[in-house]
């Protein structure tokens, strides 16, 4: 059973950094491609980045420049660098794992962590 566990989050006020990270176990992480995704209040959840096995990324227009995802095969381990932060990042973000390549859907993703709550103050 695969597992991601999430952590990472807090209260930051807008202008600072924080790092999230995914520890992925009972699967072969090295195989998926990997996407940070987020719900903020009274929206949908929407996928912020998503990096394949060979390290291609994808990012969000809102967040480029802001955001950098990254990931170690060899600690199992997702991270999402986040800068800058401004109030509208302020949201629940979710790790989740992905067989297919591309992985730009919710649909997409087979394995989701709880989440970890990223609040950023004005």
């Amino acid at each position: 059973q695969v597992q991601l566990v999430e952590s990472g989050g807090g209260l930051v006020q807008a202008g600072g950094s924080l790092g999230l990270s995914c520890a992925v176990s009972g699967g072969t992480f090295s195989t998926y491609t990997m996407g940070w995704f987020r719900r903020a209040p009274g929206k949908e959840r929407e996928l912020v980045a998503r990096i394949t096995r060979g390290g291609s990324t994808y990012i969000i227009d809102s967040v480029k420049g802001r955001f950098t995802i990254s990931r170690d095969n060899a600690k199992n381990t997702l991270y999402l660098q986040m800068n800058n932060l401004i109030p509208e990042d302020t949201a629940v973000y979710y790790c989740a794992a992905a067989p297919t390549f591309l992985a730009l859907r919710v649909t997409d993703y087979n394995y989701w962590g709880q989440g970890t709550q990223v609040t950023v103050s004005s």
